[in-house]
């Protein structure tokens, strides 16, 4: 039986970090500022190089840091960062426990053990792409997991590895060489990190270097521990079980166990998301494109590998933006194809923010993915489908910005008599094979029409049109044909009249002309 734990440090302040795109490698720090004077809860590592501690009111910290950037906490983000931890995890197994914020624990059963390494190196790297720093620990319980992750965390000096911080503590803790803790373990380096995975194989050498302030012992137990001079897990385990039992009771032995790595227990897997949604309120009103699209880059990716592990495929996306003035902005967009690709969903979103223009900044924002099976079908021998359907879409909506969403689409005929009366509808995905020419008897001369036509000034004489002048044709009338009256739909309040003339100017060309409501137009030309 072997578990993993992701933990992500600072986990508060990577949180609302991931979300800003403002920052440009500021030194950044978290305020509480649900107490009445907030006051300094995390700072990153920038910050606390300029002495920038935990529990220092928000003057205090510019005073050590003229350039720190004070951040609100914010629980929508710590939220939707939980859930990226979640679904990273979810990739690796379907027993996952929410341990605590930013830190995880993963059931590894059925994993081969060769594989723990590079499930925990692909982990830290999906949730680097998502904008949270962790690391990762493989070991026999979840504890030793758990103490694997907080080490690889760890920095290096001259002496070694060292442990900074101990996690759930606001307070840095002394700083303890943890070498023989690292050599008791299988290190594994990558960039941005010292070692972001580390799976332990000797226990006791893994523990014994690191300091009593891991298991958390009670603050008596602490100081008792600490007057006998022990300050390290090896040192503890060092003495025997029963005498410390004997001395400190039952408290002292369930310290030891944990001292020993002894500490063994079920996780509580909780069930994965049911919903493909993400919702943040956003700490600054936002008027320009780029802050929108960092956030909405943070979702994508998040929703696209949840779809990816519940074997689904995304058919419509739903984008609500919640308005300074209390209004909404709402829009669905119905993919050309299903998919699970972050890039195309995002490239969705982006064409047409693009073009968007609200009445007020924006000050949250929604994205909803309706879900669907991936879709199988198989094409007829002789029919051709789009090559990429997702790139002819975007072009569509690129097009809909500049002329309208009505104005782009494959013409279709209405079922009426009006002249050039049509609708736009959906462009096909798949084109079956053209159907042969019907074999029609010759109808004339044909028509090239004008759309829209062309406005004309026509006189008229006992046998209808005399002359007509118009941008494309002036001239006498020889000879004419009509009238052709046509109406219809005169329950409606549009209803529609006209007559139709064929005529040849005295100077050569045919043409159609047509009278409706008292103005003359020219339809057409005949070739």
């Amino acid at each position: 039986m072997s578990y993993a734990v992701l933990h992500v440090s600072d986990f508060a302040l990577q949180a609302v970090v991931r979300t800003r795109a403002d920052l440009g490698g500021k030194p950044v720090a978290l305020l509480d500022d649900r107490v009445k004077k907030a006051t300094v809860v995390q700072a990153d590592a920038r910050a606390r190089a300029a002495g920038v501690t935990a529990g220092l009111t928000a003057t205090q910290a510019m005073a050590r840091c003229a350039d720190i950037i004070l951040l609100p906490r914010s629980g929508a983000a710590e939220n939707d960062a939980e859930t990226a931890l979640l679904t990273v995890a979810w990739s690796i197994s379907p027993r996952v426990e929410r341990t605590a914020a930013g830190i995880c624990t993963i059931d590894l059963a059925g994993k081969a053990a060769g594989t723990h390494l590079r499930h925990g190196r692909a982990a830290v790297e999906q949730l680097r792409l998502f904008g949270l720093e962790a690391t990762a620990g493989v070991a026999r319980t979840p504890f030793l997991a758990l103490t694997a992750a907080r080490v690889a965390g760890t920095c290096h000096t001259e002496n070694g590895p060292v442990l900074p911080t101990v996690v759930g503590d606001a307070t840095p803790s002394s700083r303890t060489p943890l070498g023989n803790a690292t050599r008791a373990s299988r290190l594994h380096e990558m960039s941005g990190f010292a070692c972001p995975v580390l799976e332990v194989q000797d226990e006791r050498g893994f523990l014994s270097p690191l300091p009593l302030s891991l298991v958390d012992p009670p603050p008596d137990l602490a100081a008792i521990l600490d007057g006998w001079g022990i300050r390290t897990l090896g040192a503890l385990t060092a003495l025997p079980k029963s005498e410390v039992g004997r001395r400190l009771g039952q408290a002292g032995i369930d310290l030891w166990e944990r001292a020993a790595g002894e500490t063994a227990r079920p996780i509580e897997p909780c069930a994965p998301n049911a919903t493909f949604a993400a919702t943040m309120e956003l700490e600054h009103e936002v008027e320009t494109l780029e802050p929108l699209l960092f956030v909405l880059r943070r979702f994508v990716d998040r929703l696209a590998l949840q779809l990816t592990q519940a074997n689904l495929v995304a058919a419509e996306l739903a984008l609500e933006l919640l308005l300074v003035d209390e209004t909404t902005y709402q829009r669905g967009f119905r993919l050309p194809e299903p998919t699970a690709s972050p890039d195309i969903l995002f490239r969705a979103l982006q064409t047409h923010l693009e073009t968007l223009h609200t009445a007020s900044s924006i000050k949250g924002v929604r994205l909803v993915i309706t879900p669907t099976r991936p879709l199988v079908r198989q094409h007829g021998l002789f029919d051709t489908g789009l090559r990429d359907p997702h790139g002819f879409a975007e072009t569509l909506a690129r097009v809909e910005a500049v002329v309208g969403r009505d104005r782009v689409g494959t013409p279709g005929l209405e079922p009426t008599y009006r002249p050039d009366t049509f609708f736009l509808e959906k462009p096909v995905d798949v084109v079956g094979p053209l159907l042969p020419p019907p074999i029609l008897p010759p109808l004339g001369l044909p028509l090239r029409r004008f759309r829209p036509p062309v406005e004309a000034q026509v006189t008229t004489g006992p046998q209808g049109p005399a002359s007509v002048r118009c941008r494309l044709a002036h001239g006498k009338i020889t000879r004419r044909r009509g009238p052709w009256r046509r109406s219809g739909e005169w329950w409606k309040p549009e209803r529609w009249a006209g007559e139709e003339w064929d005529v040849e100017l005295e100077r050569g060309g045919l043409f159609r002309l047509s009278l409706r409501a008292g103005q003359w137009w020219v339809e057409g030309m005949y070739d």
